[in-house]
C-alpha cells in the first residue's frame, strides 16, 4: 500500500524562478554582471525563440523568449518547486482541491532526459510549478 502524502511532501526546495524577456542578450548581460552562470540553453520552437537557465549559488532563474516581457512590477512568470516524482504530485494537488492550471503533466526536452511540469494557481493568481528533472 502506498504512503499517501499531502502536496505539501512531493517538493523539496525552489528550483528556479522564471522569466520571459524580449531581449534574450541584454538579460543574459545583466544576470551575468550580477554574477549569474549560464547552466543550459534550449531552443523551445522552429520561431527562434529560446529558454536559457542561469545560476548563482543556489538559484536558478529560468529566462525565455516569445511570452513577451511585462515591463512592470509582476514581470515574475512564475515559481518552480523542485519534485522527484511529478505524478504523484499532480495526483496529491488533484486530490486536495488546488486549482490547477493543467489538465495533466506536461513534458518537455530541457536537460538530458527532459522534464516532467504541472502548475496550480495560487491565491493571487500567482503560479506555482512542480517540476521533475527526470533522471
Amino acid at each position: 500500500m502506498a504512503f499517501n502524502k499531502s502536496l505539501a511532501g512531493y517538493f523539496d526546495d525552489v528550483q528556479h524562478i522564471g522569466i520571459p524577456t524580449d531581449d534574450m542578450t541584454k538579460t543574459i548581460a545583466f544576470w551575468e554582471k550580477l554574477g549569474f552562470k549560464k547552466l543550459g540553453e534550449f531552443d523551445t520552437d522552429d520561431q527562434g525563440n529560446e529558454v536559457v537557465f542561469m545560476q548563482y549559488g543556489h538559484l536558478t532563474l529560468e529566462i525565455w523568449t516569445g511570452d513577451g516581457a511585462v515591463h512592470k512590477t509582476g514581470a515574475i512568470n512564475h515559481i518552480s518547486l523542485n519534485t522527484s516524482d511529478a505524478d504523484a504530485a499532480f495526483k496529491a494537488a488533484k486530490a486536495e482541491g488546488f486549482k490547477l492550471k493543467d489538465s495533466e503533466v506536461q513534458h518537455l526536452d530541457f536537460w538530458d532526459k527532459g522534464i516532467k511540469f504541472f502548475n496550480i494557481e495560487g491565491p493571487n493568481s500567482e503560479t506555482i510549478e512542480f517540476c521533475e528533472i527526470v533522471k
